[in-house]
């Protein structure tokens, strides 16, 4: 019994120096080196696969540059010199900086070259003094974790209160990553710079719990990067499936849409809204005199102006052909003729100036209200619009006319006639 438990315990001794052995720095930095390589190659397939997606090519530079500089770390134990530590400081610190200005691009933000520059170069510049000029660990650590805090923590604004004021899963997971870092680093400074040594307490294992945990942060942070531009993708191609390729404003689906939300939202609260349904005049002659690829210019043309007469909020949209739909929220019928007369005014001060060579758009324009009757069903609101598209047609063209569901206050006189006088 007494032999068992000697063995027992012989044998628990033998696992635990194993454990300490395989949890030693170099085999972790080993494990950095190959995780990243795998990183930049994911990294470099998403940027071939979307070359405008410039954030992908930071995270690309960041993960080889971070898997170059651990590598040339690791020279050091076959090499009797500083220059390979000093060349793995820098490669991590310009790790740093390439993410950071990875977000800064996600969002769309200018790349701060000279700051994230200066920052590397001083960090470095520190590096160097307090190995080579003037040996103080504790002081040349401060400066390599200034080097990596500081390009993280200017980025992380972008991620935790981004432009559109939405944070994505991914954004919310970058950001509590890069915290858990700093404050890994921070501790790591402040332990140094109290005289704890962390690679030499407890046979180096501190220190090397410390590069797991910053590997370990460093692979979730990549990951909360790809989470970002899964999310951005996926809404670019949304955002696709409801756009008119040819004029970028909203096409008939997205109409559907949001006159759905706008029926449920008046059906609530009894508000108004209004749309106007618009027809190019003669939109068949320009394609059959000056060819489609003139027609499509028109196209493009009129939504360059009917966009420059629309307030925030109203929304403008290419149904087919040459018919356009104007969704106008919170718009009485009043409000709406309002909007038709001006966009109006800009097609007919558009082609009074109009060359020879230039071709003049028309168009005809129906307004119509939402009301009880509508209901819950966009497609009674669009046939009233049209109804009253019809009649402006009818009318001579190049102007507009209100739908009134009221009978005609005089014999002989139709309601959308009466409509359009009483509005004029």
């Amino acid at each position: 019994m007494g032999h068992g438990q000697t063995a027992a315990r012989d044998g628990g001794r033998h696992a635990a120096r194993a454990a300490c052995a395989m949890l030693n720095v170099p085999t972790l930095w080993t494990i950095f080196v190959v995780n990243f390589l795998a990183l930049g190659v994911i990294w470099g397939y998403v940027t071939r696969s979307y070359p405008k997606f410039a954030a992908a090519r930071f995270w690309m530079a960041s993960s080889f540059v971070g898997a170059t500089g651990a590598m040339t770390a690791l020279i050091r134990l076959l090499v009797a010199s500083p220059l390979p530590l000093l060349l793995g400081a820098a490669g991590v610190i310009a790790a740093s900086c390439l993410a950071a200005m990875g977000i800064q691009r996600f969002y769309d933000r200018p790349v701060s070259w000279r700051l994230m520059t200066a920052t590397g170069g001083l960090s470095l510049a520190g590096v160097v003094f307090f190995m080579v000029g003037f040996e103080h660990m504790q002081l040349r650590m401060l400066c390599y974790t200034f080097g990596q805090a500081l390009p993280l923590v200017l980025a992380l604004r972008l991620l935790l209160s981004p432009p559109e004021g939405r944070v994505s899963p991914g954004a919310r997971l970058s950001g509590i990553v890069i915290l858990a870092i700093i404050a890994i680093l921070v501790v790591r400074t402040l332990g140094n710079l109290l005289g704890y040594d962390f690679s030499a307490r407890a046979g180096g294992q501190a220190h090397a719990v410390m590069v797991l945990g910053l590997l370990f942060l460093s692979m979730t942070l990549n990951f909360g990067f790809l989470l970002m531009a899964m999310d951005r993708l996926r809404n670019e191609v949304a955002d696709l499936a409801l756009l008119d390729d040819l004029t970028g404003v909203a096409n008939r689906r997205h109409l559907l849409q949001r006159l759905a939300e706008e029926c449920a939202r008046s059906e609530r609260s009894d508000a108004p809204f209004s749309l106007l349904l618009i027809d190019i005049d003669g939109f068949k002659t320009i394609n059959d005199t000056h060819g489609h690829a003139a027609g499509d210019a028109c196209l493009r043309h009129f939504t360059l102006m009917a966009q420059t007469r629309l307030r925030p909020g109203d929304m403008l949209a290419r149904t087919g052909g040459d018919e356009f739909c104007i969704v106008l929220p919170l718009s009485s019928l009043r409000e709406a003729a309002a909007i038709a007369r001006r966009v109006l005014d800009v097609c007919r001060q558009d082609a009074a100036a109009c060359t020879a060579k230039d071709i003049p758009i028309a168009i005809s324009i129906g307004v119509a209200e939402w009301d009880r009757d509508v209901g819950l069903h966009p497609d009674r609101l669009i046939a009233n619009a049209d109804h009253a598209l019809y009649a402006a047609k009818k009318n001579g063209k190049n102007d507009y006319a209100v739908y009134d569901a009221a009978p005609p206050l005089a014999p002989g006189a139709s309601g959308l006639a009466e409509a359009r006088r009483k509005f004029a």
